[in-house]
């Protein structure tokens, strides 16, 4: 192995780590977890032959095979370091070590009862609150420590009550904040790109800034400010090599909303083309022919453009089999699926990136999507980031355009 090089808060960090809470805060991507790959490996052999277990933690098990064991394994070989096993443990640095998601309050009962000398956590701000508090008791030996990483969330999130409690308390603690300029080795340009995706939203005051802040207000600002901005005049098929239709059904008496995006070739871009929406009550029967109008104008826009998928909300099964089975004696060339349903705020962060980066388009016909992105907005006084649905915006078709595009957006959340 080479010379290692380490930015200066990742020093000043191995310098500090022997509090029993040690913990980084801060932007995406500036260097936070990087010096975990070699500070595990120290942690595990410091307390190797000592009382208790070795216990990594992450939001699920899965996200902490790819965040912290795939990384481990690629830099120490699969000699010193495992995969997670069928029974939640792997081998790491001659220790056998749990590694659990901690997302659900389930996972209380797998930690109860043990006594932990060490752990490890990964998107600590992801956990179930309930986890937290269980390992804070577990954590009983003289010699326990933990480490742990976080991106920012609201002021009001359980984590940094839990912060701001030990430094009133003068429990021991140690805490660093990043923002994303603390890592010297980013490329510039990805970083600028990135300042330019989360302008204006939240976003950036939490993983450009490190800050933890509070969704306020609009939501997507970049676009309350200027729509203009986003509507296109036109459609010009000839920039599309696919489209997808997003369905979000609000039952028989709820509103309903059918929009349609196209995509650029290798996802450059892409553009709402067509949108529909309609807050009265309709029976199935109505909401099926209201679609199948719906295609045919998509289908007139497009010119030609494939159009095969329709992503539907999950909820509403009935008239998802309804749709589907309409569609098939119609011959209508659409496949219907249920839609993914990722969760909503990673759903409101593609589109706050995608904006930013000025990839994201609306063609000027689709005046409910517009007034919907328009005026979207924060609920208040939330722990956690909840859009706010009263009735008094479109939010449906907010839900339908994020059914459409769910399949393209795992690769732009992926920035940790």
């Amino acid at each position: 192995m080479g010379r290692l090089t380490f930015s200066e808060k990742q020093r000043e960090y191995f310098a500090n780590r022997s509090h029993r809470w040690n913990i980084k805060c801060g932007a995406t991507r500036s260097g936070k977890t990087y010096m975990d790959y070699y500070l595990i490996p120290m942690r595990i052999r410091e307390c190797a032959g000592k009382n208790g277990i070795v216990l990594l933690l992450g939001n699920t098990k899965g996200s902490l095979q790819k965040n912290i064991i795939d990384p481990l394994r690629e830099i120490w070989g699969d000699t010193l370091v495992s995969d997670i096993r069928s029974d939640n443990t792997a081998t790491l640095f001659g220790e056998k070590c749990y590694c659990l998601g901690a997302d659900k309050v389930s996972q209380v009962n797998r930690i109860r009862g043990c006594s932990v000398k060490y752990c490890y956590g990964d998107e600590v701000v992801t956990w179930h609150k309930d986890v937290f508090t269980m390992l804070k008791s577990r954590l009983d030996k003289p010699y326990s420590r933990f480490d742990g990483t976080c991106n920012p969330e609201g002021r009001l999130h359980w984590f940094k009550a839990f912060l701001d409690e030990c430094e009133k308390k003068g429990i021991d603690l140690y805490v660093q904040n990043y923002c994303i300029d603390d890592n010297p080795f980013l490329n510039a340009d990805f970083v600028e790109n990135l300042k330019k995706e989360y302008s204006g939203t939240v976003y950036y005051d939490r993983y450009i800034l490190g800050k933890w802040t509070s969704a306020e207000g609009v939501i997507y600002r970049s676009f309350a400010d200027d729509p203009e901005k986003f509507v296109i005049d036109e459609i010009h098929p000839e920039q599309y090599v696919y489209a997808q239709i997003g369905v979000d059904f609000g039952g028989g008496t709820s509103a309903h909303a059918f929009n349609c995006t196209a995509f650029e070739r290798k996802f450059t871009g892409f553009a709402t083309i067509a949108d529909y929406h309609r807050k009265d009550a309709a029976t199935p029967a109505q909401l099926y022919e209201d679609f199948f109008v719906f295609l045919e104008v998509c289908r007139k826009r497009l010119h030609g453009v494939p159009l095969v998928d329709v992503y539907c909300d999950s909820a509403e099964q009935t008239l998802i089999g309804g749709l589907r089975a309409e569609a098939a004696r119609r011959r209508a060339g659409v496949e219907i699926h249920n839609a993914y349903k990722k969760p909503i705020n990673d759903r409101i962060r593609f589109y706050a990136i995608m904006q930013g980066a000025g990839r994201y388009h609306i063609y000027k016909e689709c005046g409910a999507t517009i007034e919907a992105f328009r005026t979207a907005v924060w609920k208040d006084n939330e722990t956690t980031d909840v859009r706010l649905d009263d009735g008094s915006t479109n939010i449906d078709n907010l839900d339908a355009q994020e059914y459409s595009t769910e399949s393209v957006m795992k690769e732009f959340l992926q920035r940790k």
